[in-house]
C-alpha cells in the first residue's frame, strides 16, 4: 500500500533528521543550541531531504525543540508529531 509506504518513508527520515539534530544540539541543549542545529542539521541531509526536512522543521519547530530539551528520542519526537506511529 503506498500510503503505508509513503509513511514509513517520512517517519525514517523524521527520525533521521531528528538523530542529526539531537547530535548537533549536544547533550544537554538549550533552545538556541537547538534552533542551530534545525538549522544545520537540515542542510546536512542534502537538497530533497533537507528541504522535506525544513518543512518538518518549520511546521513542528516548538514540539522537536520542547522534546529535544527534554531528552526524548527522535523516534519519541516522530510520533508525538504523529509521523511515525508508536
Amino acid at each position: 500500500d503506498s500510503v503505508v509506504q509513503g509513511r514509513r518513508i517520512k517517519c525514517k527520515l523524521c527520525i533521521k533528521a531528528l538523530k542529526k539534530i539531537q547530535a548537533l544540539a549536544g547533550d544537554d541543549p538549550d533552545e538556541a543550541a537547538v534552533v542551530a542545529a534545525l538549522q544545520k542539521g537540515c542542510r546536512a541531509l542534502g537538497r530533497a531531504k533537507g528541504r522535506l526536512c525544513q518543512q518538518l522543521v518549520n511546521k513542528y519547530r516548538d514540539k522537536i525543540t520542547k522534546g529535544l530539551e527534554n531528552g526524548d528520542t527522535p523516534e519519541d519526537i516522530c510520533a508525538a508529531m504523529s509521523i511515525c506511529q508508536s
